[in-house]
C-alpha cells in the first residue's frame, strides 16, 4: 500500500533498516520483528482506512493470521489529517487510542536555554551503549524484566544502524555519565527521523533535550545530506514546546491504537 503519512513512512523505513519485515497487503501492511516479539510498534498492523465497528472482528482475524505469536494488539491508521475521534470503534472495544503530532523542519533555531556544560558526542563503544540501556530503563521507572530485554534488543538494533552508517546516536555526557540521548536516522529521500529523545529524570530542566535536538539536527542537515527533519511528539507532553521553539512545525497526525492482552506469564508488550 502507498503510505501517505510522513510519520508512518519514516517509521516503516526505520523498521526495515533495523531488520523488521514489512509486508504490503494492498489495503493494509503487516510489520513483524521476530527478534523482538515484545516490541509493540515493531509488530503491528497499519491500516489504509479508519476502522468501523464492523471491522473489529476482521482486525482480530488478521492478527491471528499475520502475527499469531504475539499477545498484544497494535494498530496504526494511515490518515495524516485525521483525529483521535476517527478511532472510536477501536476505543469502544478497549483499545487505548492516541494521536501524535508529526513535526518537520528544514532549518533549526538556536535553543532558548542551551546547556553549556554537558559534552555532546556520538555513542561509540560498549560502555556508551550499556549506558544507553541504563538511561532507557531510568526513563521507564519500575521497568519489568520484559522491558529490560526489549530495551537491550532495541539498543543492539540502534547500534547496528550506527555502525552501518545509516544513523548516529548522540549523547549528552556529564562527567562521563550519559544523561540524555537521541538518534537521527536516514529515512530516504533526504528525510531524517529523530528517535527516542530521552533525558535522565535526575537531570531534566537543564536544557539538555533542546541542546541535543539542535546539535543532532544541525549535524544531520550538514553531514547526512538531509533537507527535512522529522520528529513525532505527544501533543500533551512538554517536549513539544521545545521542538516548536527550535523551529519544528506540526504538519500531520499519526494515529495509533494499542490493546494489551496478558498471557499467563504476564504482559509481554512494551
Amino acid at each position: 500500500m502507498e503510505v501517505l503519512g510522513l510519520g508512518w513512512r519514516t517509521d516503516l523505513a526505520l523498521l526495515r533498516l533495523g531488520g523488521s519485515e514489512v509486508v504490503d497487503r494492498s489495503t493494509y501492511a503487516v510489520v513483524r520483528t521476530p527478534d523482538n516479539p515484545t516490541y509493540r510498534w515493531g509488530n503491528f498492523l497499519l491500516l489504509r482506512r479508519t476502522p468501523l465497528a464492523r471491522d473489529i472482528g476482521r482486525i482480530d482475524e488478521l492478527f491471528a493470521a499475520e502475527l499469531p505469536d504475539i499477545t498484544h494488539r497494535a494498530v496504526g491508521v494511515d490518515l495524516p489529517d485525521g483525529s483521535i475521534g476517527d478511532l472510536r470503534a477501536l476505543a469502544d472495544v478497549g483499545y487505548a487510542v492516541s494521536g501524535s503530532v508529526v513535526m518537520t523542519a528544514s532549518a533549526l533555531r538556536e535553543p532558548r536555554r542551551p546547556n553549556r556544560t554537558a559534552l555532546l558526542r556520538a555513542l561509540v563503544d560498549d560502555g556508551d551503549w550499556a549506558q544507553r540501556v541504563q538511561l532507557d530503563l531510568a526513563c521507564h521507572d519500575g521497568s519489568s524484566p520484559e522491558f529490560v530485554e526489549f530495551s537491550r534488543l532495541r539498543a543492539e538494533a540502534e547500534r547496528r544502524l550506527t555502525e552501518a552508517g545509516t544513523a548516529v546516536w548522540f549523547g549528552a555526557f556529564d562527567n562521563e555519565r550519559l544523561v540524555a540521548t537521541l538518534g537521527v536516522v536516514r529515512a530516504g529521500d533526504g528525510l531524517i527521523r529523530y528517535q527516542e529523545v530521552q533525558t535522565h529524570p535526575e537531570t531534566r530542566g537543564r536544557g539538555l533535550a533542546g541542546t541535543l535536538v539542535h546539535a543532532a539536527g544541525t549535524f544531520a542537515l550538514r553531514e547526512l545530506d538531509a533537507h527535512t527533519l522529522v520528529i513525532v511528539a505527544d501533543p500533551d507532553h512538554h517536549a513539544i514546546r521545545i521542538y516548536r521553539a527550535l523551529g519544528f512545525e506540526g504538519t500531520e497526525t499519526q494515529l495509533q491504537a494499542e490493546l494489551t492482552r496478558p498471557s499467563p506469564a504476564g504482559p509481554r508488550g512494551s
